[in-house]
C-alpha cells in the first residue's frame, strides 16, 4: 500500500475531538495516509450531544476545496456532514470532474437516536450524490432512509436493503452492524453486482463509540487511497476500529458517550518495536493451569509464568481467534510461519535426543522432532499453506532454541523448549472451550484439544522436573531464563500476525 496517501475530509467539526473532521485526521493518520480537512459546518457539541451548528457562507467553503485542489494532488476524499442542500449543491459542483479520485461518501443524515441531521429537502440529493462516488458508509437508519424503508432489524435484511440500493445507483454499500442487538458488530462491502464481503467483529460493551461513523469511512478512505483492494481495506478498517473501540473506555474523555481510542494500534506497535531487554517481573497470579506441573521447580516456573501468561491470553491474536473475527491474511500468515518454526524447532527437539542422559529420553526427543515434521507436512496439506521466508519473529525465536540446545547444558535446552508444550496446551485448551462448528477455524482448533499432545506435554515437564533436579543451582538460573525467555518469544510469536502492515 502507498505509503501517505493524500486524503481530504469534508466534513463538520466536533470541538471535543472524538467526530467529524477531528476524527477524521485521527483516523486517517492511524491508517497510514496524510489527512486534510474543508470545514462544512462549526458544530458546538461534546459527548453529551450537539448544542447549535453555524454554517459557514458558501462561497468560503468553495473557497476550501479550490484552496486544496489547486494545489495538492488528492489520492482519496471522505465527505461526511454536508448539512443542507445548499452544501450537498457546492461540494457536488465540486465533485464534478474527479472522477479519478476515490470518492467515500459518510452520509450523515440520521444520528443513531433517531434525530435527523440533513434538511428533508437535502435527503434527494444525497442520494444523488451517492451515485457519483465509489463507496458509501451509511448506519442502518440513514440504510433504511436511502431506500425509503422501515430500518433493517438484522444484518441480513440490512445486507439485503444494501444489494437493492448498490445495484439502483452502482455503487458500494457497506453495511454496518454496530447499532444491532447482540454479540457481533459485523461489517460488510455489497456490491453494485450483488457480492456480499463480510468481516466478521465481536460486539465491546463500553458507551464510548462517538464518531465511530467518522472513523471508519475515514479510515476506509485512506486505505482505498493507498492502493488497496475494498476487501482488504474493509477488513483493516474494521479490525483497527474494533481495537480503538475496545481501548476506549482508558481514555476516560467526556461525561457522555466519549470518543474511540484512534492510535492505541500505533501505540501498541511502538512498543513492539522497544528494544529494551526483556526482564520477567511478575505482577499477576498465574492462574491454575490445565496441565499440572510436576514437582516443585516446575511449579516455580509456572508461577513465574504469570504476566507473560495475562499477556498472551490478551493479545489481539488471541482474542480474535477466540471470537472467530481473525481475518484470514493474519491466519494464513500465522500458520505459514508455524510451518517454518516447527521445521526449526524438531532440530532443537533433535538436539536434546543427541544429549539426554538416558536412552528413555533420547528415543521420547527424537520422535518429538518427527512429530514436529509430521506436523508442517500436514499444514501444508490440509490448510495449503505457502511456502514462506521466516519473519524476524520466527528467526529470533528459533536461533535463540537452537542456540540453547547447541551450546548450554541438558537443563537449559528443556527449560528453552518447554514453552512450546506447556504454553501452546494451555492457551489450546483455553481457545477449544470457545471452539464450535460454525467457528472459522473450526478445524484447525480441534487440533489444540488433541489428548496425545497433552500427555507429551505431561512427558516435557516431567523431564523438565528431573533435570532442574539434578542440575546445580547456576544451572538452574540459566534454564529459569532460558524458560522466560522462551516463554517471550511464544508471546512475540502468536503477536506478530496482527502486527503485519497490512
Amino acid at each position: 500500500m502507498k505509503t501517505n496517501a493524500r486524503i481530504l475530509s469534508i466534513a463538520g467539526t466536533d470541538p471535543t475531538g472524538g467526530a467529524g473532521v477531528q476524527a477524521d485526521l485521527k483516523s486517517i493518520a492511524a491508517a497510514g495516509g496524510f489527512g486534510m480537512s474543508v470545514v462544512t459546518a462549526l458544530v458546538a457539541q461534546n459527548t453529551q450531544g450537539v448544542r447549535s451548528i453555524h454554517t459557514p457562507p458558501q462561497e468560503f467553503l468553495r473557497e476550501q476545496l479550490t484552496s486544496v485542489s489547486d494545489d495538492v494532488e488528492i489520492d482519496a476524499i471522505k465527505i461526511g456532514m454536508l448539512g443542507d442542500s445548499d452544501t450537498v449543491d457546492t461540494v457536488s459542483e465540486w465533485l464534478r470532474g474527479r472522477n479519478k479520485t476515490t470518492l467515500v461518501l459518510d452520509p450523515v443524515m440520521v444520528a443513531s437516536s433517531g434525530d435527523r441531521l440533513l434538511q428533508p429537502e437535502a435527503e434527494a440529493k444525497i442520494r444523488e450524490l451517492c451515485t457519483h462516488v465509489d463507496v458509501i458508509t451509511p448506519n442502518l437508519k440513514e440504510l433504511a432512509v436511502l431506500v425509503e424503508d422501515d430500518e433493517a432489524a438484522d444484518f441480513d435484511a440490512a445486507v439485503a436493503q444494501a444489494q437493492r440500493f448498490a445495484e439502483k445507483h452502482d455503487v458500494t454499500v457497506i453495511v454496518k452492524g454496530g447499532h444491532l442487538d447482540g454479540t457481533i458488530a459485523d461489517n460488510a462491502a455489497v456490491s453494485a453486482d450483488g457480492a456480499v464481503h463480510r468481516v466478521p467483529s465481536a460486539r465491546v460493551d463500553t458507551k464510548n463509540t462517538h464518531g465511530t461513523g467518522c472513523s471508519l469511512s475515514s479510515a476506509l478512505a485512506t486505505r482505498l487511497g493507498g492502493g488497496a483492494e475494498l476487501n482488504d481495506a474493509l477488513d483493516w478498517a474494521t479490525h483497527w476500529l474494533h481495537e480503538a473501540i475496545a481501548h476506549a473506555d482508558e481514555l476516560a474523555v467526556g461525561k457522555g458517550n466519549g470518543p474511540v481510542d484512534h492510535f492505541h494500534q500505533l501505540r501498541r506497535w511502538a512498543t513492539n518495536a522497544d528494544t529494551t531487554p526483556w526482564t520477567f517481573p511478575v505482577h499477576d497470579k498465574a492462574p491454575a493451569p490445565a496441565i499440572a506441573a510436576q514437582g516443585p521447580h516446575t511449579t516455580q516456573l509456572w508461577e513465574k509464568t504469570g504476566t507473560l501468561w495475562r499477556e498472551i491470553t490478551e493479545l489481539p491474536f488471541i482474542t480474535s481467534l477466540t471470537s472467530g473475527e481473525l481475518s484470514k491474511k493474519e491466519f494464513m500468515f500465522y500458520l505459514a510461519q508455524d510451518a517454518l518454526y516447527l521445521e526449526l524447532y524438531s532440530r532443537a527437539l533433535a538436539r536434546l535426543s543427541t544429549i539426554a542422559p538416558t536412552p528413555e529420553e533420547q528415543i521420547w526427543w527424537a520422535k518429538a522432532a518427527q512429530e514436529c515434521l509430521t506436523v508442517e507436512a500436514e499444514l501444508h496439506r490440509s490448510f495449503n499453506v505457502p511456502k514462506v521466508d521466516p519473519s524476524p519473529v520466527t528467526a529470533a525465536y528459533t536461533d535463540f532454541l537452537v542456540a540453547r540446545t547447541f551450546t548450554d547444558d541438558y537443563a537449559v535446552g528443556v527449560a528453552a523448549v518447554l514453552p512450546c508444550f506447556w504454553l501452546y496446551a494451555e492457551i489450546g485448551e483455553a481457545l477449544t472451550k470457545h471452539n464450535h462448528d460454525k467457528h472459522p477455524y473450526h478445524s484447525w482448533l480441534e487440533t489444540y484439544g488433541d489428548p496425545n499432545f497433552a500427555e507429551d506435554t505431561r512427558k516435557a515437564l516431567r523431564i523438565v522436573e528431573t533435570a532442574f533436579e539434578n542440575a546445580s543451582e547456576s544451572t538452574r538460573e540459566r534454564a529459569t531464563r532460558a524458560y522466560l525467555m522462551a516463554s517471550a518469544h511464544e508471546r512475540e510469536f502468536f503477536a506478530q500476525a496482527s502486527r503485519m502492515q497490512q
